[in-house]
């Protein structure tokens, strides 16, 4: 496991910083060509930064053959986000422990409604104080999250609560569907539904549009 220092430090670089916002930018996987031209880099200095993030636990690494272009039929390496969390605390704090506590007693209460009844009120607090946004995917983007968008559908690349959701998912994407109700109540978006549609990566939560969103 990588120490997440290590990961917080690998950031520091402005081009390697760039380098790892291109690919969590992106829906799939990308090579060093990518981010080369994305970012008018070279190729090599592309590679060098995207390992140095792998070697630190933000990216994960993967090959696939190509099926067209240079190096076609050779494997390429990928890169993408990676599925571990990092976070870091001096003096440690056991966050993440306490909330599954949490999680584990409304669970055994059976509070769920309560759980959401308070998540969906939070959700509408922090809507209004970002009314006037025109869509799902504006209101997501100014709240710090990666919307991606799909004709009239809205989702999420990466579930904002994973590591609770891994553990407790009726209870945590419950919650989840909740707060997003609530922003979208709070912002005045109407015309938008918030409805549960798990997948196998990325958040469980989507929001349909009654018109095609851009």
């Amino acid at each position: 496991m990588s120490d997440p220092l290590d990961a917080i430090g690998a950031l520091h670089d402005p081009v390697r910083r760039a380098v790892y916002h291109h690919v969590v930018g992106q829906p799939e996987a990308v090579g060093r060509n990518d981010v080369a031209q994305a970012l008018d880099i070279g190729r090599t200095l592309a590679a060098f930064h995207l390992d140095k993030l792998a070697a630190a636990g933000l990216l994960d690494v993967s090959y696939a053959r190509r099926t067209g272009g240079p190096g076609a039929g050779r494997p390429a390496k990928l890169y993408r986000r990676s599925a571990a969390e990092h976070a870091v605390s001096l003096p440690p704090r056991s966050y993440l422990a306490a909330a599954k506590l949490l999680a584990a007693a409304v669970e055994r209460a059976g509070a769920d409604a309560a759980l959401q009844a308070a998540a969906r009120e939070h959700g509408e607090s922090v809507g209004r104080q970002a009314k006037g946004v025109p869509t799902p995917a504006a209101l997501l983007a100014a709240l710090g999250y990666e919307p991606e968008v799909d004709g009239r559908v809205t989702r999420l690349r990466n579930c904002p609560f994973h590591a609770l959701a891994s553990d407790y998912p009726p209870l945590i994407c419950g919650m989840n569907l909740a707060v997003v109700e609530g922003l979208l109540e709070g912002a005045g978006l109407t015309g938008c539904t918030a409805r549960l549609d798990p997948r196998a990566e990325g958040c469980c939560v989507a929001i349909e549009s009654k018109n095609k969103m851009r």
